[in-house]
Parts: C-alpha cells; sequence; structure tokens
C-alpha cells in the first residue's frame, strides 16, 4: 500500500512536484555544450567554453554600457500602419506580439550616461523586435539619438543588430537611410565623434546607411556584416566564397572593421576611444604598492637596487667593508708576491 498515493489528499500532492524552468540551461550552437543559464548571463550572454557571443537585449546592453544609471530619452510616435499592410497577419497585429514579448515601443532604444566618466548617448538596436529591421519608428529613433548628442555635445555609440528595412512598411522604411545619414552628418559637422558598435546580424539597407558610416566601427566577434547574403551573392556570381566570408574577422582582415572586440572588453574599449575622441585627460590609475623592504631609490655611489630586510627578521646585517681597506687573502697574496 502506496500511503502518498492512497492516503494523501489530491491537494497536498501538490508539495511533491517539482517544476524546472524552460530556460535552465543554454546549448552553446557552436560546440553543442550545455551551459547553465545564469552563468552565460552573468558572462554579458558569453559561452564561457567557446566564447560564442549571443545576442543581447537593450536593456542589458545599456546596464553594460553605462557605468551607473541612464536617462532614457522619450521617442516620438509614429504612424503604425502607414500602408495598411498584410502578409500571412496585418502588420498592426506583428507590432502588438512583438511589443509584448520585448516590453519595447520599436527595435530602438536611446539613452544618455556616464561611460568612463563622460556622458555619452547611446543607441540599442535590439534584433529580438521583428529582427531589429529599419522602419519609420526605428528611423526616427536614431535621428532622435543623433539630435540629442549633437545638441548635448555629447559623443555618440550605436549599437547595430538588424536585419535590414522593414518590409511592412514599403519605401517609407527606406526613407530612413537618407534620414538617419543627414542626422549623422550634422553630427560631424558639429565636431562630436560617432562610433558604430556591429554585433550579429548587420545586414540589409542597415550596413548601406548608418552602420558604416561611423568615425569608428567595431565589431563583435564571429558577427555576420554584409548587405546581401552569401547565398545570394554566390548565386549571382556562380562562384565559391572564402572561408568565414562576411564575418567580424574576415572584414578586419580586409579594412572593413577597425578591430574585433570581445563583448566582455568592450567597455574599456568605448572608455579609452571615447576619452581619446574627445581629449578628455586619461583616467588615472593607482600605481601597485610596491614589495616590503624593497627599495628602487637610486643613491650617489649605491647599487640601483638595495634590499632591506624587515625590523625584526633575524640577525642584524653584516656592514658593507670599507673601499679602502682589503681583505685578509688579498693582503697575504700581496705580501708572498
Amino acid at each position: 500500500m502506496n500511503w502518498i498515493s492512497d492516503v494523501v489528499r489530491p491537494r497536498i500532492k501538490t508539495l511533491f512536484k517539482r517544476e524546472t524552468p524552460d530556460n535552465l540551461w543554454i546549448k552553446c550552437p557552436d560546440t553543442g555544450q550545455m551551459v547553465f543559464h545564469k552563468d552565460v548571463e552573468a558572462n554579458l550572454w558569453v559561452i564561457p567554453g567557446s566564447n560564442h557571443h549571443l545576442r543581447m537585449g537593450a536593456q542589458d546592453r545599456l546596464a553594460s554600457v553605462f557605468d551607473a544609471g541612464f536617462e532614457e530619452i522619450a521617442l516620438p510616435d509614429v504612424v503604425a500602419d502607414p500602408l495598411k499592410f498584410r502578409d500571412e497577419k496585418r502588420y498592426v497585429d506583428r507590432l502588438k506580439e512583438n511589443r509584448a514579448k520585448t516590453g519595447m515601443q520599436d527595435a530602438v532604444r536611446v539613452a544618455v550616461g556616464p561611460v568612463g566618466g563622460i556622458d555619452v548617448t547611446v543607441a540599442v538596436q535590439d534584433f529580438a523586435f521583428m529582427g531589429g529591421s529599419l522602419g519609420m519608428a526605428a528611423g526616427e529613433a536614431i535621428v532622435v539619438a543623433a539630435e540629442t548628442a549633437r545638441t548635448r555635445a555629447t559623443p555618440f555609440v550605436l549599437f547595430v543588430a538588424s536585419g535590414g528595412a522593414r518590409m511592412q512598411e514599403g519605401i517609407l522604411s527606406l526613407m530612413q537611410m537618407p534620414r538617419t545619414t543627414v542626422a549623422l552628418r550634422r553630427l560631424k559637422e558639429a565636431g562630436l565623434p560617432y562610433i558604430v558598435v556591429l554585433t550579429h546580424p548587420t545586414t540589409g539597407g542597415v550596413s548601406a546607411s548608418y552602420a558604416m558610416l561611423g568615425d569608428i566601427h567595431i565589431a563583435e566577434p564571429g558577427a555576420v556584416i554584409g548587405f546581401a547574403g552569401a547565398r545570394v551573392i554566390e548565386q549571382t556570381i556562380r562562384e565559391k566564397l572564402p572561408e568565414g566570408f562576411q564575418r567580424a574577422e574576415y572584414l578586419k582582415e580586409h579594412g572593413m572593421v577597425d578591430m574585433v572586440v570581445d563583448r566582455r572588453e568592450l567597455k574599456g574599449t568605448l572608455v579609452t576611444l571615447v576619452r581619446l575622441l574627445t581629449k578628455a585627460p586619461a583616467l588615472e590609475i593607482e600605481a601597485a604598492p610596491q614589495p616590503a623592504g624593497v627599495s628602487l631609490e637610486k643613491r650617489a655611489g649605491a647599487a640601483p637596487l638595495a634590499i632591506e630586510r624587515p625590523e625584526g627578521d633575524g640577525d642584524e646585517p653584516a656592514e658593507a667593508p670599507d673601499a679602502n681597506v682589503r681583505s685578509e687573502p688579498a693582503a697575504a697574496e700581496t705580501a708572498r708576491g
């Protein structure tokens, strides 16, 4: 007789159930390794073993860049569905689904805050919102970000992750390419730095506009960066593309990006670049303490490095011999000669 199943009331049986979260483990796309979700999150969404860079949400990205808190910039509303577009679903329904899933109004968020002690305007494209596609709202957000950087006289850092223009908005989405270009041109005329961080993926019309107009281009390891897809290019030119084509490392070798930086080292790189481009003084680094008992001071007529014993460390050190007094063996040798 099983008293748990036969005697205990059904409402108490729930005490013995253990529910496991669906996202407890993450599988590495490169190696297939199963990694604990919290370990990956604490590592800035980089797989510890393989260093594979997973996609990073806008909120986590902003939190990882700024020193402390940040001020999020309010973005203007745009027409939700100007073309009354419909494919398998209505465009307005897709917007509602993505807003509920991500908690964002559209694919771009803009904030201002300190990075290395200097105020910086940061815009982040989130691939989770309709593939980070460029529409009227996203284009307006980037224009607002550039204007905010210009009016507040701050550097502008843009994290790009997009599949290109949003097809549901047709020509109106393509018009965001020249609009963002003009806004960035005004930022350049003001003499303010514009740094682009290319993340996986950066493709389509985005790579043909603001993603490639920066003063400095940084790419995350393994990011796919290009206009058309590799398969489309192969079918067009009827040739086999080289290994690693359109990857960040390949583009760096061919001069398309300036540097490939690990995400865990990205903030330090941004701090260095921002302070360099704004001609701010370098951050003061505290000198490492010297080991106890070691003096590096040079004295006239003394050895360049003197090792001093700490007090109470055994026998007293022997006195140094006088330069004018020869040792006894040397004196005896002279007498025999």
